[in-house]
């Protein structure tokens, strides 16, 4: 399955060095990585793609990054966010997870096996979070069926009384005598 990435950074070196890191460092098969050095281009595509991952600078002009990823979590919120920044201000960290719900604040410069870990972490996670959400949407499914046909059991039952009650003999058989 591909994977699609955003990354997002005001300075081209700093995309080229994480593109490089994540080709070289995750063990992703089939990575795709999209990178921007405009937010607004990025909230664009956003809109126009679905991103497994999203990765972005904290200072940047116009923007910072906890409003961008807050931004990116109301277009795609499966995506899985996190925020790259040369700031270890307490302040920003916590804004940063409460706010834009990142899920890693990796501080620059960073590890390439610490972005890699957090990476895959973060795949399984929102692939979890994706196999959770589908089988309950298949619990839900089934109990609608369910609730559908005790909703025309009850309606036979009221049309004709005893229609439903079904008199089993021991080996399968219907019985009609009792």
């Amino acid at each position: 399955m591909m994977r699609r990435f955003l990354v997002v950074d005001d300075e081209i070196h700093v995309l080229h060095a994480l593109q490089r890191t994540i080709r070289q460092h995750v063990a992703e098969k089939d990575i795709h990585v999209e990178t921007f050095t405009e937010s607004d281009k990025a909230l664009e595509r956003c809109g126009e793609v679905d991103f497994d991952l999203v990765i972005s600078d904290y200072r940047m002009p116009g923007i910072n990054g906890i409003d961008f990823l807050r931004t990116v979590k109301a277009i795609q919120p499966d995506a899985v966010r996190m925020m790259l920044s040369a700031s270890s201000e307490f302040d920003t960290i916590v804004h940063a997870v409460n706010e834009a719900e990142v899920f890693r604040y990796i501080a620059k410069p960073w590890q390439a096996e610490e972005i890699a870990d957090a990476i895959l972490r973060g795949l399984e996670r929102r692939d979890k979070l994706i196999d959770d959400r589908r089988l309950a949407d298949e619990i839900r499914a089934q109990r609608d069926k369910s609730a559908a046909q005790q909703r025309e059991a009850r309606r036979l039952e009221e049309l004709e009384p005893g229609i439903t009650k079904v008199n089993w003999g021991p080996d399968g058989s219907v019985r009609l005598d009792e």
